[in-house]
């Protein structure tokens, strides 16, 4: 009687453990330190992503055509406040400030490549105060490791490019040179 116990006790353990699934692990692409710059004052006022990637876990590419959506990967908030949170974050503005500046952003393309680079394209535009709106496209693409983590990370630092970009010209006012 007692081995019907036994094996009762390891066949419950074994179902217990077959039916656990991973944890879920949340990522930012607000970097812990925002390279914020005084006198840029940008109101975000409006990001849009591909519809491929507008959803709360994070979406890999794989191979020429193939996506894979990350089921224990997400972004902490959905990926348009995410991305437009990091961008006002490093921005500067609306916070206790005077905005001079407002920005639209249409990202293009946000691809993550395990193994290889972090890919963001965007279109923008920067409307200053008794000035024409200016029309802009950056294209930056950072190197990453394999893993999620170097993935999110690539991807925080094109989004600080984009953001040294958008302050550029919100200065000079005109694009940047490609």
């Amino acid at each position: 009687m007692p081995q019907i116990h036994a094996v009762i006790l390891v066949a419950l353990a074994v179902l217990a453990a077959g039916c656990s699934s991973s944890p879920t692990h949340y990522h930012t692409l607000v970097p812990p330190q925002p390279t914020r710059e005084e006198g840029t004052n940008v109101l975000v006022e409006r990001v849009s992503v591909p519809p491929q990637v507008d959803r709360p876990q994070l979406v890999v590419r794989q191979g020429q055509s193939g996506l894979a959506i990350l089921d224990t990967e997400w972004w902490g908030a959905n990926l348009v406040d995410e991305f437009r949170s990091a961008l006002q974050d490093q921005l500067g503005g609306p916070v206790g400030s005077s905005v001079r500046s407002v920005l639209r952003v249409d990202v293009q393309r946000f691809d993550s490549v395990p193994g290889q680079h972090a890919l963001l394209e965007a279109v923008w535009r920067l409307k200053r105060p008794a000035q024409d709106e200016l029309t802009c496209r950056t294209t930056v693409q950072t190197p990453a490791q394999a893993s999620v983590s170097s993935l999110v990370s690539a991807q925080q630092s094109n989004l600080r490019q984009l953001a040294g970009a958008v302050r550029s010209a919100a200065v000079q006012g005109r694009c940047p040179a490609a």
